[in-house]
């Protein structure tokens, strides 16, 4: 099952402060604490939820890497963040110790008149969420790159400003709820009255009902177009990495706040390099008078072509290791490496005067295997392989 936005869960907005995101998380935990809620699980798993959400959002740096790449930002073996099914009910004691220290718990009196209303007392409604995927080279993952993309989404309407009333003047309060948007109900049990609060029937949480409607979206709120939207794409992203720009999904309808664009990255295979995480390799082909006596190359990166001098010897299968000419981490710190494999190329068709030449050095003294054996700096190349 996929997670709820941490913003969904807590019921604020992306702009929350510190201690609005404080009061939120004192609500939830108040209405789904395990003293409240004995031997109900699923309280027990909305409880942890809010107390996960509560940990990211809470935290600076979490939350920035949470409003930029979405889940992956924060549960990755990076993102250093969410509880992920690891921590326990002990371990959100001790980390909020100081939230639940004044809640009452143990003794009920201190629940009176408590209500889960949400931000203002007022049901929260979000539009969907979009699902998109980039396409990126390699060199735009290294640098980084802006992207312009064309979507169809639902905006809300300029005509009534998404409230789908034509005019200021087309409403009535909602008798249901009285314009909260919410009914609450209290029930009567062991340990004693329990407040609980659901989205009004009758005006779906506006607190309001139309009473005549907008001629643009037909009382909607909301108009299906094309919108461009711009895309800033970090340097160091992966294939498969999903990345989160809020408020750029669909307008809720008649009000509220806009669901979140998710971008989906694709990586377009290079000719030349494969990547391994933050380091990528190439593959040199060399041939074997070079691999004997050693020779300068060219070898490419994606900064450009560096030189760089094969030493006489090399067998086929060495490592070699250019530092930083990798990718750069996601996280800012650092770059990865450009791992080298050499490969002697073996024709496997030769002419008759090549065949003689290599019929004549196999009889040479330095070119036999007998010589490897006495040769003990030939076995120290191998076992430097990945020095």
């Amino acid at each position: 099952m996929s997670k709820r936005d941490y913003y969904e869960v807590l019921e604020v907005s992306k702009s929350a402060s510190k201690e609005e995101l404080k009061k939120a998380y004192r609500k939830k935990a108040m209405l789904y604490h395990p003293d409240r809620n004995p031997g109900d699980k699923a309280a027990e798993d909305k409880f942890k939820e809010a107390a996960e959400a509560y940990d990211v959002l809470s935290d600076d740096q979490k939350r920035s890497r949470y409003d930029q790449f979405g889940h992956a930002g924060v549960n990755g073996p990076q993102g250093g963040g969410g509880f992920s099914g690891g921590f326990d009910m002990d371990d959100i004691f001790s980390r909020f110790g100081d939230i639940f220290s004044d809640l009452g718990f143990g003794n009920f009196g201190g629940f009176g008149g408590f209500g889960s209303q949400g931000r203002g007392g007022r049901n929260i409604k979000k539009g969907t969420n979009l699902r998109v995927k980039v396409k990126l080279t390699l060199n735009e993952v290294a640098e980084g790159v802006e992207k312009k993309i064309k979507v169809r989404k639902l905006n809300a309407c300029k005509h009534c400003g998404g409230t789908g009333a034509k005019d200021n003047s087309s409403y009535n309060t909602c008798h249901t709820c009285n314009g909260h948007g919410y009914v609450t109900k209290v029930q009567r049990t062991i340990l004693g009255s329990m407040q609980t609060q659901s989205v009004c029937p009758s005006c779906n949480g506006d607190g309001k009902i139309v009473t005549s409607r907008c001629t643009k979206c037909s009382g909607e709120g909301v108009i299906n177009e094309e919108e461009i939207i711009t895309l800033n794409i970090p340097a160091g992203v992966s294939d498969g990495m999903q990345l989160s720009v809020g408020g750029k999904g669909n307008a809720a309808r008649r009000g509220g706040v806009n669901g979140d664009l998710i971008v989906l990255v694709e990586e377009e295979k290079h000719p030349d390099f494969i990547r391994d995480e933050n380091n990528l390799i190439y593959d040199l082909i060399i041939s074997i008078p070079d691999s004997v006596l050693g020779a300068p190359v060219e070898i490419p990166t994606l900064d450009g072509k560096v030189k760089v001098k094969i030493d006489p010897g090399t067998p086929s299968g060495k490592l070699l290791k250019l530092r930083g000419k990798g990718l750069p981490s996601i996280n800012g710190y650092g770059r990865g490496d450009l791992i080298v494999r050499i490969i002697i190329y073996i024709p496997s068709n030769i002419s008759k005067d090549d065949k003689k030449l290599l019929e004549k050095l196999n009889e040479s003294y330095y070119f036999s295997p007998n010589t490897a054996k006495k040769d003990k700096s030939f076995f120290d190349k191998f076992k430097n392989y990945f020095d």
